[in-house]
This record gives structure tokens, C-alpha cells and sequence, in this order.
């Protein structure tokens, strides 16, 4: 998610003056539906409270391992499902903070906390006493009468132990445990690194530099140069609410040029934040890890638990999709070369210019203004349209809970309840970019639903994105592209919350990583159907529904400039498997590899991949090493599945009520495969992406 040295006496000291009767993890929470007490959590309550989180973790495995009656499901495999919850409580909070709210002592703390993590994970999969126990419930299991989702926790919990190193000589264990901790610190010390490049990059204009800028963009620069003590001037940053406006509209193509090449050269700069050789130290490790599990690449060892299985599978399903989407890229190429000669003239297209000429074409093609737009797309109408589509959908309640305690005065906090009035969870949305924050946007867990015995637990959800922000005279109004990725996160956020498992390693997002993302794909699919925008799409100023004449603009141009996405999109998804795919580093120059990779494919000089190599935070910290090609696998699947909606209506409750019941209720409980046919009722065709797409 790290840096030791300096911060390892300061955070001892945190340790030494905590009092573990005033430590609020170490108490039951009177709060509000158990939500955490962050008015009361302080910096010096992690360490002591992951400390005493582990050696509660141990005595109950030693427990569990010194029980002397024969071993069961129940009181070995449930029986550990049930342990652990002081950590777990823990790690819920101090992870999200460091990724949302960070400072130097929050990740001080986790570069502290992560090797006493790694070293409980290893010691706990390593245990041959305790694997004695599960391997013997798993020689029996065909002879075991066990529900679908028991034997697929003990068939997780066996293959843990296997891909942990449990057969491994006591020389090689001790070699992996090495392994697991350095990996751990170089991948936080990547994000690290990648947050700091964000904030560090600071283009300061004037009045002069901002030829082409709307009204909306300048207010908010200027706020930002404001707020960053440059009063009178105009501040643009990486952060995407500031650059991706920025390159659309900005005239100056020399500014255009400085703001990405900054953007795509984060990580890349020769600096303390450099990214280069870490990565090599990240894969020789991947790569060392894998061998001594037996595989022949990472990539190999990763998807092994995936639908995908191996690495042969995504590089042919990534090469169909590249073919067609570079393809239609060359074309749109073409079609922008064509704008710039009649209109500006006197240069080739290049990568910084490709946003600008874009939007310019999308205006002239379809007289759509994302300007003319926006302002039927305030954050908190869109907010209450995804609430509305889950109402409609799956009969949820949402109710705003404003005197309960939040991180950040950004965040909001909701309570939802089903149809019948029982709780389904708790909800937080974070949503404007700020410097203690990593780019992007994700869902996460605070608390995993589970219900174990009878004892029904429901999950504390957040969605956090970098949307944005309100200006003074300005609510936050949402791009398209913003309004997209609130559906898309919260789809994650419906397929936690609506969890009807009994197991928490199972439950929620608990999935295979290409499955997860069919979840929250499949909701963005509503958001632009013109019975939907009527839910939410309201003018900020008058309360006007979105007029039908903008919605069909909307709606012509969904399609419009996807060559360019799926190729940037694929293209990161091919680096990551090239990566993936080494059997040495050796010899390796980080920028020259992935230029000739690139280069191999075929990638147009005017694209640059997704994510380049020393800022694929997803790859090198997030756990989607070789696994960003899922977006699209998981395409194939929302494609297809909501074409059961569009056959039989949108909002018809028989089919929301099967995906409800047959997929997202379901988690990680039975094989993902199983789960799509039982709704779909016949394998995923993938023409359905592919023309979803506009490539087909």
C-alpha cells in the first residue's frame, strides 16, 4: 500500500504511551449499527490493536488445532471462519484510511503493520497441525453431507494452504515467508510512490493560458490555486476531475503536451518516487514465488483460481479484442487527422491531442456538449438514481444517517434496509479527490457480511471515487464518463450488501477477481437508458428532467471514440500479462520492455496503454497482477446477462430477482460459472460485449 526507519521509533513510541483500556478496537463499538467509532480512533490504536489482534488470531487457531475430538466442517473449517475478527476489525479500518485519508504516519503504520500481517498469514498456512485437520475434512469430502457453499469453503481453504507453501521443504517456507513480506513492502511502497508523483505535479497559469478552458474548469483552477496559496492564478493537477478537462478543452497544445507527459510519465521521473526498479524487484520475487509453487510464470500461478485458468486463455481472448478495437482506433485516427488539416493544420496528430480533437469531433458529429450536459448530472441526483434503480430493481430503502461518525467531512453515510424493513447494511460514499487520497475509484469493505450459526452480521460498504468537486457558485456536476463509474462502483458496492452467505471468505466480493467486475459492470448498463435518466438526470438550477433531445445525443454517442478506450484499455491488459509472463528479469530495462511489447502488438504511437508500466497501480499494489484483463472478461458476461433485462424490461421484478438471488446474493459460494448460467440459462456469448462496443 510503506517506509521503515525513520517512522519505526516514532511508531514504537505510539505503541509504548497507547493505554489498551482507552483502545477503541479493543471494546465492542456503541455505535450506531456497529459502525466504527472514528471520532475515537486515533494513530497510536492500530499497532497494539493488530498486535493484540493477532495473538487472539493464534490462541483461537491453537485452540481449533488442540481440540481432540475428530475433525468436522464445524469445528475446523467454521470454527476458523469464525476467528479473527479483532484483526479483521482492525485491518478494515486502517487499510481503507491509509487509501482514503492517508498521511506519513498513517502509512508509517502500515509499513510497521504489513510484515506482522504477512508473517500471522504465513504462520497461519504453514501450520501443519492445523493442515492435518482440514487436509483429513477434505480427503472425506465426497462422503460429507455439505451444502454447495461448504465445500466450496473447504475446497478455498485446502487450496490455501497448497499455494501457501504447506508441501514446501521447512528451507523453502522460510524462503517464502521472506518472499511474501518484501512483496508486501515494495507493493505499498509503489503506491506510495504513485501518490506522490499525483500531488507533486502542479502546472500554475494565467489568464493568458486559458484559451479554450469552459467557465467550469477555470473556476475550479482557480479555487484550487487558491487553496494552494496562488491567489490571482490557476492551478491544474493530475488528479482526473483537473486533467481530463484540461486535455479536452485546453487550446495551448503546448500545456496539453506538459500535462500528459506528466500524467503518463508518473513513476518515471529518475526521482525518490521512482518506479522502475521496484517492479523489477516486484516480478523477481512474482516470478520466484511461482516457481517454487510449481508454475512456470506468475501469470500461471494467479490464474489458476480464476475462470480464465491460464495464461494461454486471456492472451487469445486479449488478441481478438485488440485486433478489432486497434482497428476502429486507426480509423478514428484518421477521422482526426482529417479534422486537424481542415481546421488547424500544419501538424500530426499526437497523443495530447487526441482528447481535444476528440471532443471537437463529438460536437460536430453529434452537437453534444459535455457542457450543456453536466449540469443534469449533479453528484447527489446521480447518487439518489443509483439509490432509485436499486429500489426499483431489488425494492431497497435508503436513509441518510447524519449524526453518525464519518473519516472525512466528505463522506456521507446511509443506512438501507430491504422491502421487508430488515437491515441490509451501511453505506458510505466518498467521492472528491484530495491530496491524502490514491486516484481512481473503488468500493471496499469496512465489515464483510456473514452469518455463522444463526448470528447474521451485515456488511459496511464504502464507494470512493475522485469525482469533480463543487466550486463556490457550483454543485459537483458529473462528466459521463463520472456518472459511469459512480453506477459501476456501486454495483460492487449491491453485490457486498445484498450477500446472503453464511461464510465471510466466501461472502460479498469474496469472488474470483474475473467475476467481480461482472457485478458492477452490469449496473452501469442502465445508467444512460432513457427510463433511468428520468429517475435522476435533473437540471441543478431549475429541476428540469434531462429533455429527450439530449438524451438521444447521449445515447448516438455511447459508441463514439471506443476504438481509442478498448485499445488503451487492452493494451494494459497485454502489458500486465506480458509482465506476468516472464520467466527472468534479467537483462530487463522497465521502459524498454514495455516499449517493445507495445510495439508488438501493434499499438499506435498516438495510444499509450491504459496504464503504463511504472503507474499500473492496479498490477504492482492493488492484487490485479495479471488480472486487468478481467474488465473485459467480466464485459462478456454484464453484456450478455443484461440482455435477459433488455428481453424482458428493464426493471422487470422476476429477472431482478433471479440475478438477485442466482448472483449477487450468492458471493464466492459456488463456481462463478455456475452462478451465470443458472441466471443467463446457457453460456456467455461474447459477441454481446463486442458489440456493445460498437466493434461488431
Amino acid at each position: 500500500m510503506k517506509k521503515i526507519t525513520t517512522f519505526l521509533i516514532a511508531s514504537l513510541m505510539l505503541t509504548a504511551c497507547c493505554n489498551h483500556n482507552e483502545n477503541p478496537f479493543l471494546a465492542e463499538w456503541n455505535t450506531p449499527y456497529g459502525l466504527p467509532p472514528f471520532d475515537q480512533i486515533e494513530e497510536a490504536h492500530y499497532l497494539p490493536a493488530i498486535r493484540e489482534g493477532i495473538a487472539q488470531h493464534e490462541a483461537e487457531i491453537a485452540a481449533i488445532v488442540a481440540d481432540t475430538a475428530a475433525p468436522t466442517f464445524d469445528n475446523t473449517i467454521a470454527a476458523y471462519e469464525k476467528s479473527g475478527k479483532l484483526l479483521s476489525k482492525v485491518i478494515g479500518v486502517l487499510f481503507n484510511l491509509v487509501e482514503t485519508d492517508g498521511n506519513d504516519n498513517l502509512t508509517a503504520i502500515v509499513e510497521e503493520a504489513l510484515p506482522l500481517i504477512s508473517e500471522h498469514n504465513d504462520n497461519t498456512f504453514m501450520n501443519p497441525d492445523l493442515y492435518k485437520r482440514v487436509a483429513a475434512i477434505y480427503a472425506q469430502k465426497e462422503a460429507l453431507d455439505l451444502t454447495a457453499e461448504q465445500r466450496t469453503v473447504l475446497e478455498n481453504m485446502n487450496r490455501a494452504f497448497v499455494r501457501n507453501g504447506i508441501a514446501l521443504p521447512a528451507d523453502k517456507q522460510n524462503r517464502l515467508r521472506e518472499i511474501n513480506k518484501q512483496l508486501s513492502s515494495l507493493e505499498q511502497k509503489f503506491g506510495n510512490n504513485l501518490l506522490a508523483e499525483n500531488n507533486a505535479f502542479r502546472l500554475v497559469l494565467d489568464e493568458q493560458d486559458l484559451d479554450g478552458l469552459p467557465q467550469a474548469v477555470r473556476t475550479a483552477a482557480a479555487e484550487a490555486a487558491a487553496a494552494d496559496s496562488l491567489a490571482g492564478k490557476y492551478l491544474i493537477t493530475l488528479h482526473a476531475p483537473s486533467r481530463i478537462p484540461f486535455l479536452q478543452y485546453s487550446a495551448r497544445r503546448d500545456l496539453r503536451e506538459k500535462v500528459y507527459k506528466a500524467y503518463i510519465n508518473r513513476g518515471n521521473n529518475g526521482n525518490e518516487n521512482d518506479n522502475n526498479q521496484i517492479i523489477l524487484d516486484i516480478m523477481r520475487l512474482r516470478i520466484e514465488k511461482a516457481n517454487m509453487l510449481g508454475f512456470d510464470t506468475p501469470a500461471n500461478f494467479i490464474l489458476d483460481e480464476t475462470m480464465a485458468k491460464t495464461s494461454a486463455t486471456v492472451d487469445t481472448f486479449l488478441d481478438e479484442i485488440f485486433a478489432a478495437a486497434n482497428n476502429k482506433a486507426k480509423a478514428e485516427r484518421a477521422e482526426l487527422q482529417k479534422l486537424i488539416d481542415r481546421t488547424d493544420g500544419g501538424f500530426t496528430l499526437e497523443a495530447w491531442d487526441w482528447d481535444y480533437y476528440t471532443e471537437k469531433l463529438r460536437q460536430e458529429k453529434y452537437a453534444l456538449d459535455e457542457s450543456e450536459i453536466k449540469p443534469y448530472f449533479q453528484m447527489e441526483n446521480v447518487r439518489a438514481g443509483v439509490f432509485a434503480l436499486a429500489h426499483k430493481l431489488y425494492g431497497l430503502e435508503f436513509e441518510k444517517l447524519d449524526s453518525v461518525p464519518v473519516y472525512h467531512p466528505d463522506v456521507e453515510a446511509f443506512k438501507i434496509t430491504d422491502a421487508d424493513g430488515s437491515l441490509i447494511g451501511l453505506f458510505y460514499t466518498d467521492y472528491y479527490p484530495r491530496a491524502s487520497k490514491r486516484g481512481g475509484a473503488w468500493m471496499n469493505d469496512f465489515r464483510s457480511q456473514s452469518n455463522i450459526d444463526g448470528q447474521m452480521i451485515r456488511p459496511i460498504v464504502v464507494n470512493v471515487g475522485n469525482f469533480t468537486k463543487p466550486t463556490a457558485d457550483t454543485p459537483s456536476l458529473l462528466t459521463l464518463d463520472e456518472v459511469e463509474t459512480l453506477f459501476h462502483e456501486f454495483g460492487h458496492a449491491l453485490h457486498s450488501l445484498l450477500s446472503q452467505c453464511h461464510y465471510p471468505s466466501v461472502a460479498g466480493t469474496n469472488v474470483p477477481r474475473d467475476f467481480v467486475e461482472m457485478m458492477s459492470q452490469i449496473n452501469e448498463n442502465w445508467a444512460f437508458e432513457p427510463e433511468v435518466l428520468a429517475l435522476y438526470a435533473k437540471h441543478y438550477q431549475t429541476g428540469e428532467i434531462i429533455p429527450d433531445t439530449l438524451v438521444e445525443k447521449i445515447r448516438n454517442a455511447l459508441n463514439f471514440n471506443q476504438g481509442f478506450m478498448t485499445t488503451e484499455l487492452t493494451a494494459a491488459a497485454i502489458l500486465d500479462m506480458r509482465w506476468h509472463e516472464l520467466t527472468t528479469i534479467d537483462g530487463i530495462d522497465v521502459q524498454q520492455f514495455e516499449k517493445d511489447e507495445m510495439a508488438k502488438i501493434g499499438l499506435i504511437p498516438e495510444i499509450a496503454p491504459r496504464y503504463r508500466s511504472t503507474n499500473f497501480n492496479h498490477v504492482f499494489n492493488n492484487g490485479y497482477s495479471a488480472g486487468y484483463y478481467s474488465y473485459l472478461w467480466a464485459e462478456v458476461l454484464d453484456k450478455d446477462a443484461f440482455e435477459v433485462f433488455r428481453e424482458k424490461g428493464l426493471f422487470d421484478q422476476a429477472t431482478a430477482a433471479s440475478f438477485r438471488r442466482n448472483c449477487l446474493e450468492k458471493g464466492g459460494s459456488e463456481d462463478p460459472m455456475t452462478l451465470f448460467v443458472r441466471f443467463r440459462g446457457a453460456q456467455p456469448n461474447p459477441d454481446a460485449m463486442l458489440k456493445g462496443r460498437g466493434l461488431k
